[in-house]
């Protein structure tokens, strides 16, 4: 699908105009790829690149145009189960044309660095700012997700919570290559502004843009240490529970181990001869009570040398 958009009034304005020097191409057909490919000579490998989640960010400078391949996160739905994932888009700056290429237009031209653009060089910078300010919305959801996840599983141990955290934690990892990648990409344009074409303003934005993607990294750098830390927490958790779960286990076998090897010695037609009471229902009695007696006190004498002797 094929939008059209010009600059009017500092303004970013949907347009009718088959010569508007904005155009953004959202999932492209066969026919639109080849007229990209054929008309404004864009390397197929690098349009199949921006319409690939997996393709890493760069930077590429043709005789004609600039070509940018960008990451950006993908809009989270539930379907998508706490897992965060990231897609490419791709910006093609020309003398006198940008073409967008992404397979979905939501997020791209919203936000406030679309509140007064002045060229189409600008544009661009303001285009990357916005996949970076998407980040960092999505890390602040990533964190209150978190936080949600965590009192849950204070309260219930339940596998589906910690799947939940693994997940998020593996939405992450993505996170981070997608921004370092980017990182790289802004670092190269920098480099290039001579070459491109910027204007000193252009320079000095795209300098703060690139802090901003520093921070980002290390906000979504910081998260992922803190999930990993907080997943290693929760398994010790988990162990230690188990283990003090198998403690309580193992003494309450051992408390009726005791009494049933007794129990078992001489048989039951021995009552009488064992506890020394000639009426069989009082031996019964008796043997039950002693039975007893003895599997409480094996029980706490083995929590006794748990709690002084910590075993």
């Amino acid at each position: 699908m094929l939008k059209r958009f010009q600059l009017e009034s500092d303004k970013l304005i949907q347009s009718q105009n088959e010569n508007a020097p904005i155009l953004l191409f959202v999932n492209p057909d066969k026919a639109e790829r080849e007229s990209l490919v054929n008309d404004h000579k864009i390397d197929e490998h690098t349009l199949s690149s921006a319409l690939d989640p997996d393709e890493l960010g760069r930077m590429e400078i043709e005789p004609e145009h600039t070509a940018i391949i960008f990451k950006r996160p993908k809009r989270y739905t539930s379907a998508d189960n706490f897992l965060f994932k990231v897609r490419s888009a791709g910006f093609f700056l020309f003398a006198d044309k940008l073409i967008i290429v992404a397979d979905d237009e939501q997020g791209l031209f919203e936000g406030r660095p679309f509140a007064r653009v002045q060229s189409l060089d600008d544009l661009l910078l303001r285009l990357l700012c916005g996949c970076v300010l998407h980040f960092e919305e999505h890390l602040r959801g990533i964190s209150m997700i978190s936080d949600e996840l965590e009192a849950k599983i204070n309260k219930s141990l339940e596998n589906k919570h910690l799947l939940s955290m693994f997940t998020l934690e593996k939405g992450l990892v993505y996170y981070l290559n997608a921004v370092r990648s980017n990182g790289r990409v802004l670092e190269k344009l920098k480099v290039s502004t001579t070459r491109i074409g910027l204007s000193t303003e252009d320079v000095e934005y795209l300098d703060d843009l690139i802090v901003e993607n520093n921070q980002c990294f290390e906000q979504a750098n910081t998260y992922a240490q803190v999930l990993a830390t907080l997943m290693d927490a929760r398994a010790s958790l988990v162990n230690n529970n188990l283990s003090m779960m198998m403690k309580y286990l193992n003494a309450i076998v051992i408390a009726v181990a005791v009494p049933s090897f007794f129990a078992s010695v001489g048989g039951m037609s021995e009552f009488s001869v064992i506890t020394g009471v000639d009426n069989w229902k009082m031996a019964y009695a008796v043997f039950i009570v002693v039975m007893t007696g003895m599997g409480l006190g094996t029980y706490f004498f083995i929590r006794w040398i748990e709690r002084y002797w910590r075993v």
